[in-house]
């Protein structure tokens, strides 16, 4: 164990949390690999922490999103969900905050590339949730997905999970007989533009929404868009134009 305690001091850093029991951070990176080539009893590797983390993940996403999105359906929640805790979306994240160097494999994973693979960087992942929520209850592993998350929920925002713009002309044509109106400018060279893109329905304006391209700007002023009038119509009785506008 020591000789690995400053690894687990730098990932300590890195994850800006300090274990209360080192032991667990410890199993978490122990890859079935690295058990067996140490012959260490199977139940030591980070599989039964793996298992935990999935679960923890899979509460923590869905609690986010149900106090964070009130206007998505059941339908929308689920999708979203799919889309953050998917082994690719983990496996991301555990790249990115460097996991794959803190992993302890075996010397045939090591050789084979397994610092790489999508299957062991979800795990760790997973595995290292599930040791934060023994170590400090189900908030701290929340607060740490959700930390983790921050890109992916932006991008989830900005996006969305399927076609707003035809959404939006279906429900502008029914609650106000006219179609959207769009008008986007962007910033930046050819090579990196910024877009960002408003929308006009019967001289209500959202926006403008900020997107890497100008279809997902377009989307994302299409779903603010879709957010507040729904919201507007529920407040006013579902009345569509003239009770948003005041009329009788």
């Amino acid at each position: 164990m020591k000789e690995y305690d400053e690894k687990l001091d730098s990932l300590e850093r890195i994850l800006n949390y300090r274990f209360n029991d080192k032991h667990l951070l410890f199993r978490a990176l122990c890859h079935s690999s690295f058990t067996n080539e140490h012959g260490l009893p199977g139940q030591f590797s980070n599989e039964r922490l793996e298992f935990l983390g999935d679960s923890v993940i899979e509460l923590a996403v869905s609690n986010f999103l149900y106090s964070e999105y009130p206007d998505y359906t059941e339908g929308d929640l689920t999708k979203a969900r799919a889309l953050l805790v998917s082994r690719r979306s983990l496996a991301q994240i555990a790249s990115s905050a460097g996991m794959g160097n803190f992993v302890l494999l075996g010397k045939g994973e090591r050789i084979s590339g397994g610092r790489r693979k999508q299957s062991i960087l979800a795990g760790a992942f997973e595995a290292l949730i599930g040791a934060v929520f023994l170590d400090s209850g189900f908030e701290t592993a929340q607060d740490m997905v959700i930390s983790f998350m921050r890109e992916s929920l932006k991008k989830l925002s900005l996006r969305g999970l399927g076609d707003f713009k035809s959404e939006l002309q279906e429900f502008a044509v029914k609650e106000f007989k006219c179609a959207p109106e769009y008008s986007v400018k962007y910033k930046g060279p050819a090579h990196s533009r910024t877009f960002y893109a408003k929308v006009s329905i019967a001289g209500f304006v959202f926006g403008p929404v900020e997107g890497s391209s100008r279809k997902e700007a377009e989307q994302g002023a299409a779903r603010a868009a879709l957010l507040e009038l729904k919201h507007a119509i529920r407040k006013a009785g579902h009345g569509g134009e003239k009770r948003l506008r005041g009329g009788s």
